[in-house]
């Protein structure tokens, strides 16, 4: 079932935090099992953004020794970021097995993705100049508090509310997913892919690399292929209706956009609010109406629709 949503603040910013939990919380009975938050402050060139984590939530039940491997695997990170010539200007820590680091690299990005990924135990989460993405077990009230985002100033974000049907229920397999190695795109998914290996085995063999079995990962990771290749965020994303097979309604974040795309049969809810300086979209209108209280209009995408709109 699985519930999702975004909003995007025009020519300002909000608590993109605070409203993105709101929303997310809303959706709770859609997806108790896990919640994703994908949050954009004002992008920063200068500087990236990473978040990571070197454990699961479950894993600190299996006693001393899983703590012992927490700080040697980020030991490890420290060291190889270091290595490549990173420097970690500021670090926190919002869980025993989850972090954000600030640093600055002039380097290659896949490069350090990957050697950071080849840690065993290791997974980044996100990378970028705007983006942060953080997802974990429980509610959207459960998961903001946690990381402490309500009070996360930004132009925009998108999120998710998980029931697992077909995989574990761990932060791997939480939504949304980052787009590997790609700064500063993610998705949301909503519904199933039927060519799923078929495409994705073609990105592979252009060298990209998936860091689960999910599909909603195989859209962040095709989109963000079509724009490395010159088409912008509306032309991707009007591709992939015709190339991606199966019923599905998505949402796509960059570092200055938010877009929404729906297949031809248009079986998966979508309801919109648009005003001449916020928008917001969610997989049921009482998402929208958890940050806007009073009368609104709203609206339902049509089959095959494509929308994007910029910060």
């Amino acid at each position: 079932m699985c519930g999702i949503a975004g909003l995007i603040h025009k020519g300002m910013t909000g608590d993109v935090g605070k409203e993105m939990t709101s929303m997310l919380q809303a959706l709770k009975h859609r997806g108790p099992d896990s919640t994703g938050f994908a949050l954009y402050g004002t992008p920063d060139t200068s500087h990236y953004v990473m978040r990571f984590k070197v454990a699961e939530q479950d894993d600190l039940k299996t006693g001393f020794r899983i703590h012992h491997q927490i700080r040697e695997r980020k030991a490890q990170v420290d060291e190889r970021l270091a290595e490549l010539g990173a420097t970690v200007e500021h670090e926190d820590e919002p869980t025993e097995y989850a972090y954000r680091y600030i640093f600055s690299f002039d380097g290659d990005l896949k490069r350090l993705a990957d050697y950071v990924e080849d840690i065993e135990g290791a997974e980044i989460l996100s990378i970028g100049n705007a983006l942060e993405l953080v997802k974990d077990l429980g509610d959207a009230t459960t998961v903001s508090s946690q990381y402490a985002l309500g009070g996360f100033v930004g132009t925009h974000g998108i999120g998710h509310t998980r029931m697992a049907t077909e995989s574990d229920v761990d932060i791997r397999s939480a939504h949304p997913y980052w787009a590997y190695p790609f700064k500063d795109v993610s998705v949301v998914h909503n519904g199933q892919l039927t060519n799923y290996w078929t495409s994705r085995r073609e990105l592979e063999r252009r060298g990209h690399r998936f860091m689960s079995n999910c599909d909603s990962e195989l859209i962040a990771v095709y989109i963000a292929n079509q724009i490395d290749h010159g088409n912008d965020l509306e032309e991707a994303m009007s591709r992939s209706i015709h190339e991606l097979d199966g019923v599905f309604t998505y949402l796509v974040a960059t570092s200055d956009s938010l877009g929404m795309a729906k297949d031809v049969m248009a079986a998966k809810p979508m309801v919109l609010y648009e005003s001449d300086s916020f928008i917001a979209l969610a997989s049921e209108e009482v998402a929208i109406r958890s940050v806007f209280p009073h009368e609104i209009d709203t609206s339902d995408p049509y089959e095959g629709e494509v929308r994007v709109w910029k910060s």
